[in-house]
């Protein structure tokens, strides 16, 4: 049965994929999916209270959930763990109570396009995007999987860089918990 009225979040199913383009760039098949699983996860947390968010991997999911919550990169609530999985995690900022919705492969059987995007078993070229798109549109949160979470003490409350001086060696403002000098002129640098 065709689901062709689905939101996500306060956009219409088109709205969303002009937001994701704009956005990301286009409308990836994993900012569409993301953005139908931070819907999920948003209806489950309970109203007024602050959250952060976590990613488990830092392709196309992140762009979702700064599209669709207040969670960025940027204002440091939102964490992208590079672990490979297709899930996110949104928790109470301060107690660390949430829900994590992912991918739920197993449930992706009548939706083989969708299973081909996931699994890559086709080069993006050959995939048919319409029917992706439109698989994805049907599917909507019949894909997804969630669970009640409770975060690693780590991710909570604030993160503060704490104090600021100039390095000594390259004269920038650095973070001082990071030692004597920064981190770039400890060899940490991505520049050669």
């Amino acid at each position: 049965m065709k689901n062709n009225n689905i939101k996500i979040g306060r956009y219409s199913f088109e709205e969303y994929l002009a937001a994701a383009k704009s956005f990301h760039g286009y409308a990836a098949p994993g900012v569409i999916i993301g953005g139908i699983m931070v819907d999920f996860a948003m209806e489950h947390m309970p109203e007024g209270v602050l959250f952060n968010a976590l990613c488990e991997t830092s392709s196309c999911l992140p762009d979702a959930i700064q599209l669709l919550t207040p969670c960025t990169i940027g204002n440091g609530w939102l964490t992208v763990r590079g672990l490979g999985l297709f899930a996110l995690s949104l928790y109470d900022k301060y107690k660390g109570n949430g829900v994590r919705v992912f991918l739920d492969s197993g449930r992706l059987e009548n939706y083989p396009e969708i299973n081909s995007w996931l699994f890559k078993l086709k080069p993006k070229g050959e995939q048919n995007k319409d029917l992706l798109l439109e698989q994805i549109k049907e599917a909507g949160r019949d894909i997804c999987g969630m669970q009640k979470i409770c975060i690693a003490s780590q991710y909570l409350g604030k993160h503060s860089k704490g104090n600021i001086l100039s390095c000594s060696k390259c004269g920038e403002a650095y973070p001082v918990k990071d030692g004597s000098i920064c981190l770039s002129c400890q060899g940490k640098s991505p520049y050669t």
